[in-house]
């Protein structure tokens, strides 16, 4: 397995986690064709979805395996374990039967152990999650395994000392996760460059947040007055480092695809002058207090009291955000049949399961003055 060098394959890869949906709620899978079709003829390669991305690995059967050459394009998929569920080992070997079904693909390029973190790694090794996903790639299901990543670097030094054989990484790397000891993306990246382990990046624009930042980093970008959009500073800040194998942007409309690859398919690495207005963009981010949450809702899943956590965070930050921000109302939709944050029972399963490590249960608390 070659890692991309940046001529002979594009280093964006197309990330199936938030892509468009109709009216109803369901994907939109005529607008992700248009978009696969984009992706492909600037030559893109790498389509990341998983398990437990709802209705991802059936899209892109329908935009990607049933209109394209299986040899044209690599498929990546995860099998996961959450934090604090109660599955059982052979409903986690299930996983990969289902997403073969779900997709229709043959066999996955890439298969990753999927979301490690301190609250699931030892049920990873309970159950020979490891040594199965070696049996799978024996059995020609998978060609290459490894896996995504959101723990500490100590962490991550022992499973790849445990698992030398993994062959790559998924890690969140974004420019404002770049020095937070939290996610820790420099160091973790560090290390994998250490192990020779190249990476695949997730979250380079933080679930949309550094697509859309808070105005102090616009008022640094608009000073540059190069017409590139937010994303594009996000993506080129992680898409010039080097070890990597891929980039992969989340992106949700046709529009995203179009901007992602008008800086990406001639990718050009940040330079000395653009690096220092990222550093100035992570400075205005360290002095704001939103809550950084990136809406991947794994704490909503196994939540006792169906708290919409993300929604009510969200309405949090566009109150600071907009003093003119209907605050009630909007808290009352999203909570709207579901539990507010004052029905928190401090279970902690949101906090287990959260890849940006934040104090939930606190930031609830803080959250109970929108009612």
């Amino acid at each position: 397995m070659s890692v991309f060098t940046g001529k002979e394959k594009l280093k964006l890869g197309f990330g199936l986690m938030r892509l468009p949906k109709n009216e109803d709620g369901t994907i939109d899978v005529e607008q992700v064709k248009k978009m696969t079709d984009l992706f492909l003829e600037a030559g893109g390669t790498y389509f990341d979805t998983a398990f437990a991305y709802p209705g991802s690995e059936e899209a892109i059967r329908q935009a990607l395996v049933e209109r394209y050459p299986r040899d044209s394009y690599t498929l990546a998929t995860k099998l996961i374990i959450q934090p604090g569920s109660s599955i059982t080992k052979e409903e986690a070997m299930q996983e990969t039967e289902t997403s073969l079904k779900r997709s229709g693909a043959g066999y996955f390029d890439y298969y990753l152990v999927h979301a490690i973190q301190r609250g699931n790694y030892q049920k990873y090794e309970d159950y020979g999650i490891w040594e199965y996903v070696k049996e799978l790639k024996e059995k020609g299901l998978i060609k290459h395994y490894g896996f995504s990543f959101h723990a500490d670097p100590d962490l991550l030094e022992e499973l790849l000392e445990k698992h030398p054989d993994a062959e790559f990484v998924q890690l969140q790397i974004n420019y404002a996760d770049w020095e937070n000891p939290g996610v820790a993306s420099k160091r973790n990246w560090e290390i994998c460059k250490a192990h020779g382990k190249p990476v695949v990046v997730m979250e380079p624009v933080k679930g949309g947040i550094l697509a859309d930042p808070i105005d102090t980093v616009k008022e640094i970008f608009d000073k540059e007055n190069n017409g590139m959009s937010y994303a594009s500073w996000a993506l080129r800040f992680v898409a010039s480092k080097d070890n990597l194998l891929a980039v992969l942007s989340g992106m949700s409309s046709l529009e995203q695809m179009q901007d992602n690859l008008s800086f990406m398919k001639d990718f050009k690495p940040l330079d000395e002058h653009e690096e220092e207005v990222i550093r100035d963009a992570q400075r205005a981010l360290d002095a704001d207090k939103s809550i950084p949450c990136t809406a991947c809702r794994y704490c909503t899943k196994g939540c006792p009291m169906n708290i919409p956590i993300p929604d009510i965070f969200n309405v949090q930050n566009r109150k600071k955000g907009s003093p003119e921000f209907r605050t009630k109302r909007e808290y009352t939709i999203v909570t709207n049949g579901k539990g507010k944050a004052s029905d928190c029972i401090q279970c902690g399963q949101c906090e287990a399961a959260c890849p940006q490590h934040l104090p939930i249960i606190e930031l609830l608390e803080e959250c109970r003055g929108l009612e």
